[in-house]
This record gives structure tokens, sequence and C-alpha cells, in this order.
């Protein structure tokens, strides 16, 4: 029971983590229908912006976060302006194979700046924030994992529900063409959701590399997991990823802790088909109906 309870906890912190990164790819699609192929890179790219601050510059544990997450936010408004921008209005699948070269560019990138070693945070958490809880101790990294996850899943809900920006935001996501007749400024709304989605998969990022270690190739490969959580949750529901992010957390770790290791990055992948054959719209997506 006490196992039982460990990997539930430990499931839990990681399904956190996969479920703001699965946001910030369903933002993305939500304002633009896009599926941004490069999501992992971003995940890599703030981990390795926030060791650099920690490591080289020697910035200050909260100050260097910071920093990282509005280097980040900055980035993807870059991103968005660069790249994207100029592919509005030309066919989609022209935009989803550029997402496929910014990946491999940015991966090529970091592999040259950083190499493909493995990089260890230096231990900065306090043994005092752990929980001791009976027989069942949660490792402070964990307790951070849930915390951040949780504190940003409130603002972001927040700032979606109250803020006239995550107003227009929800209001392109329903109706490009409403939005735009309405006086909403829709090639800003796509430039912002790249960056919050930038941001939150920094943030991820982050916390999966104090977790596990920061590996460009690790890393990178994290974002391919964003599919199965936004099949899982649904493409178009926000609240369908953070759902759907949990589930493959335990899913992931239970796997890993009572049957094989080496089957719990089979696990997602095995979600995505059986969901893509039984409910393609996925558990919270919404059924679109075309009459002919």
């Amino acid at each position: 029971m006490v196992f039982f309870f460990q990997l539930l906890v430990n499931g839990i912190s990681i399904g956190f983590l996969y479920g703001l990164a699965a946001m910030g790819f369903v933002m993305i699609f939500k304002s633009s229908s896009v599926l941004n192929f490069a999501h992992g890179e971003l995940l890599a790219f703030g981990a390795f912006i926030f060791l650099t601050l920690v490591t080289w510059a020697h910035l200050p544990i909260i100050a260097a976060f910071v920093v990282a997450l509005a280097g980040s936010f900055v980035f993807g408004f870059v991103i968005e302006r660069l790249f994207l921008r100029p592919l509005i209005g030309e066919p989609l699948i022209y935009v989803i194979m550029l997402t496929v070269g910014i990946a491999a560019i940015f991966k090529g990138a970091m592999l040259l700046l950083w190499g493909g070693n493995l990089y260890i945070y230096p231990d900065f958490l306090p043994l005092a924030i752990g929980i001791k809880w009976g027989v069942v101790n949660i490792a402070p990294v964990y307790v951070v994992s849930t915390t951040v996850g949780l504190v940003f899943l409130v603002l972001f809900g927040l700032f979606f529900k109250f803020s006239s920006q995550g107003i227009y935001m929800r209001s392109v996501a329903d109706n490009q063409q409403a939005a735009l007749s309405l006086g909403v400024h829709v090639r800003r709304v796509f430039a912002l959701s790249w960056a919050i989605a930038a941001m939150v998969a920094a943030m991820s990022g982050i916390v999966l590399g104090i977790i596990n270690g920061i590996n460009v190739h690790d890393l990178s490969s994290i974002g391919l997991k964003v599919f199965p959580v936004v099949i899982l949750g649904g493409l178009d529901s926000i609240g369908g990823a953070i759902i759907g992010g949990l589930i493959i957390g335990l899913l992931e770790t239970f796997t890993g802790g009572y049957i094989s290791p080496s089957l719990r990055d089979v696990v997602p992948y095995m979600v995505l088909v059986g969901i893509l054959l039984v409910r393609p719209y996925g558990l919270f997506g919404l059924v679109e109906i075309e009459r002919v």
C-alpha cells in the first residue's frame, strides 16, 4: 500500500506537468488549428535557459526561474512573428511542416550549444519542504512540481475567465471570423497563444529537468507525449488536456512501478491508438457534425 501511494503521488506530479505542457499545445491548436511539432523543443529550450542562468550566470533560483519563463514568453512571440505570421492564409499543411522544420533547427542549435549530455541541476530544494505522511515519503521535487502545477492552473484559469485577452483568445478559439468581425485582433491573439504556450512548456521542462535531469533528446521526446495527452483529453479542450495529462502520468508511473520500467514510455501511445479507435475526438473534445 505504501508503494501504491508513493506511485500515486509521483504520477499526479508528473501528470500536472504533462497537462500544463499539453495546455500550451491545445491553445495553439484552438486559436490557429496548427499542430505544433516543435513543442518538445520549447520544453528543452526553457530547461536549458534555466540551467545556464543557474550554473553560468549564478542567478538566484527564483530570479532564474522568472527570467527563464519571461525569456520563453518572448521567444514564443518571436517564433510566431518570424516564422508563422508570413504563412497566414497558406494551406495548413505548410504551417504544420514548418513546425517540423523549426523543431529540427532548434534541436540542432541546442545540441550545438549544450551537446547531447545529461545535465543535473544543483541540489537547491530544501529537504524541509518534503512531506512525510506516515510511512509515505513525498520528495521535495514532487511537492514543488505539484504546487507549481496547481498554481499555474489556477492562474491560467483566472486569466482565461476574467482578463480581456483571455476572453479574446476564447472568442478566437470558438470562431475566428466572428471574433474578427467584432474587432478582435486575431493576429495578436495568435502571437499571445504562442508566447503562453512557450512559457508553460518551459515551466514544464524546468520542473521535469529537476526531476530527471535535462537532455536534449529526452526532453524533445517528451513533446511527443503531448499528442497522447491532447488526443485523450480532446484537441480543443484545455480542461481535457489537464485531465489527459493526469491520466497519462498515472498510467506511466504505475506501469513502471508494477509491470516494467521499459514499458512506461509505450503506454501513452497504446492509449493514443485505443482512443483514436474508440473515441477519435477524445474524452472532452467536440464532435463535429457535417451536413451534406
